[in-house]
């Protein structure tokens, strides 16, 4: 029984071997496409090599599952954007295998195109800062989403980390896209690492004479009235210098939301501008005294 069912697949092997369809399947699959004297690659060819990338696809896919499971919900985010990286290494790898397991000259691609690698390189090296700028954003947690970062200048709350770059809201609203790069050549403030309450000031000058008591208590005032002015720590005055014009103040406060920090300062600064004016104490500006020496050979030239 046994030998008449091998029979019969013979027979049917046969059968498509010779079929006219399977000769032009066949011819049609070995087509070479030529790329340079010693790069050739078959339609075949391009055929395994997408299944193999296909496959790799899939079994990426299943590892990030089995490797996340248990992982918290705030650190999938962070494993993602790493293993994104790691996964076009891993296809890379994956193709050059391929291509060497087929009989591509691996050597040969490499040598062919070394120009436009340098080219890519060159134009690319910027583009790779990010890349790895953003894997040690990840490793040193020196950004979060939802961190308050000042970078060259500019402040933004974090809205997401990305593969090259990170993105960020002004308080006017507007998205700031930060390249990954300028975090390893520039100095990063981050507000809001050690947690989200911030020491924040309002700096004021007062007239010589001013009764500095009276100015300590009126800028006390002017914080602690404030809704957004956190009693503790109880807001101090600082007496910072005795100035050209004026004696001068800073009034330290703490709140729980940095980023808006402009708008009670400025609501500050209006009510100590109406306390002062209330108690007779006045904000003067720069002043000179110019001295004008006559020469005496002028007026008596003789």
């Amino acid at each position: 029984m046994q030998g008449k069912v091998e029979e019969k697949i013979e027979q049917i092997e046969d059968v498509i071997v010779e079929s006219s369809m399977w000769e032009k399947l066949n011819e049609f699959l070995n087509l070479h496409v030529d790329f340079t004297e010693e790069i050739s690659v078959s339609i075949k060819d391009l055929l395994v090599i997408s299944f193999v990338i296909f496959i790799t696809t899939v079994v990426l896919r299943i590892v990030f599952k089995i490797l996340t499971k248990r992982l918290p919900e705030h650190d999938k985010g962070k494993f993602s954007v790493v293993y994104g990286y790691f996964r076009w290494l891993i296809y890379v790898i994956i193709l050059l295998i391929t291509l060497n397991a087929i009989g591509v000259n691996v050597t040969a691609v490499f040598a062919a195109s070394a120009a436009l690698l340098i080219g890519i390189g060159l134009a690319l090296q910027t583009f790779f800062q990010d890349i790895i700028s953003g894997v040690f954003i990840l490793i040193d947690q020196s950004a979060h989403v939802g961190d308050i970062i000042e970078i060259d200048g500019k402040v933004g709350r974090v809205e997401e980390v990305k593969l090259r770059t990170t993105r960020a809201v002004t308080i006017d609203n507007k998205v700031l896209i930060i390249p990954n790069h300028l975090y390893l050549t520039n100095s990063l403030y981050n507000w809001t690492q050690n947690g989200t309450t911030t020491r924040e000031s309002v700096s004021v000058g007062v007239a010589y004479g001013s009764d500095v008591e009276l100015v300590k208590k009126l800028l006390l005032q002017a914080a602690k009235e404030h809704p957004k002015v956190l009693k503790f720590p109880p807001p101090l005055v600082l007496f910072t210098d005795f100035a050209d014009s004026s004696l001068n103040f800073k009034l330290v406060f703490t709140l729980n939301d940095s980023f808006t920090a402009a708008i009670p300062q400025s609501e500050i600064r209006f009510k100590i501008n109406k306390l002062f004016k209330d108690n007779n104490i006045s904000i003067p500006f720069p002043q000179r005294d110019v001295h004008i020496i006559k020469d005496s050979h002028e007026e008596n030239p003789n």
